[in-house]
């Protein structure tokens, strides 16, 4: 899109938030003339949402502070369904209590990212008209009676247009199964737009570039019922220079919820970036002014370092809290640079590269390196708090922060490796 003069598409831009968007000029020109309310949706399939979701939840967060209201819905209603876009297979079905467990897990972590007024499930009186909202689709999902909703909604649907979704389309070139249950979630999502746009003047829906299909789906059914002009906005697909899905590691999910993942853990996480995605991410993780994004984005060799700290700490201060945050980064700094932690670090001198293995022996933490092998299987060793998931793996001097690299069995066996 051209260069956009309203605030929110314009820093959405530059930070790197945009992918598509249903029609920018105008989008453009609805934003400058007063307060946009826009909405994702979240299921509830888990008691806490994880870094997949963060760049959604960042764009939830620069829509208020651009001057403009945030609403988060939460699917109470869709997640008895599932959400088939790009899955090989359905969902487990979740049942009421269930769901509902996971819809306490996952508000608090938008407590930490976003302002709620007194108003937050979104009656009026909101303190301010920016304060977000947090609303459950199962309010109008669940009271749904079934032959009406075909009447006023299925009919502006075209069967042959939704299986020629990539989302659907994915499934079945699989040959995989997909339940009639599944094919109705495009209808709900869809629908959920109209309702929202109706009961709070929700003008515009956000999510990832995987949901794009529904999401225009939801804009077209918004026009041909209400002759409505509403906004769709998607966000790239994050992979890591590697390719990896963002959000993703060999150790599984990483969470939000400082119940599932320590904020030391989650510092790591940050500060085991790879340096070439490392200017990318303090654009979409952080709300450093994009100059100084620009100036940590292109150090490099042993600089770089120094901007993984800067982007650990900043991102974790968002999700956390200050003063979470910079406690993580004394606790890494006193195990790198001075070799200690919650106990005195051993170090050994070791000639590198050398692989996992070999350094795990001669650092003597294992009896053999076919323990080594075995503990590497089982999710055992750590690289840097980074899972290692080949026993080969070599450890070289790209893995040295303040002059060693650390090796860690458990969480509570560890060594650093100097290089000699």
């Amino acid at each position: 899109m051209t260069a956009p003069s309203s605030e929110f598409l314009r820093q959405a831009q530059e930070r790197g938030y945009l992918h598509q968007v249903t029609d920018a000029t105008a989008l453009d020109a609805r934003l400058r003339d007063g307060v946009v309310s826009g909405y994702i949706g979240f299921d509830c399939t888990a008691d806490s949402l994880h870094v997949g979701h963060l760049v959604s939840i960042m764009l939830l967060r620069l829509m208020q502070r651009t001057g403009h209201r945030p609403v988060v819905l939460m699917g109470g209603g869709t997640t008895k369904i599932g959400d088939p876009s790009f899955r090989d297979e359905a969902r487990p079905l979740l049942d009421d209590a269930a769901i509902e467990r996971n819809k306490a897990g996952i508000r608090k972590v938008f407590d930490g990212f976003l302002r709620f007024g007194p108003a937050s499930d979104g009656v009026p009186g909101n303190a301010s008209p920016t304060d977000a909202i947090m609303l459950d689709n199962a309010e109008w999902l669940d009271r749904l009676l079934y032959i009406p909703f075909l009447r006023d909604v299925g009919r502006h649907f075209s069967v042959n247009r939704m299986l020629s979704m990539d989302s659907v389309k994915l499934r079945l070139d699989r040959e995989q199964n997909l339940s009639f249950l599944e094919f109705n979630y495009m209808l709900l999502q869809s629908y959920d737009f109209a309702e929202l746009r109706r009961r709070y003047g929700v003008e515009m829906q956000m999510g990832g570039s995987d949901q794009w299909g529904n999401i225009v789906m939801g804009v077209e059914l918004c026009r041909r019922m209400d002759g409505a002009e509403v906004f769709g906005v998607t966000t790239p697909l994050l992979t890591t220079a590697s390719g990896v899905k963002m959000g993703k590691t060999a150790a599984g999910a990483v969470w939000l919820n400082a119940e599932r993942l320590s904020p030391y853990d989650y510092w790591q996480f940050w500060r085991n970036t790879e340096d070439a995605d490392v200017g990318r991410f303090l654009g979409l993780f952080t709300e450093l002014p994009m100059h100084e994004v620009r100036r940590l984005g292109v150090l490099a060799g042993a600089e770089v370092n120094e901007a993984k700290k800067v982007l650990a700490t900043e991102a974790t201060a968002l999700l956390h809290g200050r003063a979470a945050a910079e406690q993580a980064a004394e606790t890494a700094r006193r195990a790198f640079e001075q070799g200690e932690a919650a106990e005195t670090l051993p170090s050994i001198t070791h000639a590198l590269p050398a692989s996992v293995v070999d350094l795990l022996a001669a650092a003597k933490l294992v009896a053999s390196k076919g323990e080594a092998r075995r503990l590497v299987a089982q999710n055992g060793v750590r690289l840097n708090d980074a899972p290692v998931t080949d026993p080969q793996q070599p450890v070289t001097a790209a893995d040295l922060r303040e002059g060693a690299a650390k090796l860690s069995l458990g969480r509570k066996r560890h060594v650093l490796v100097r290089p000699g």
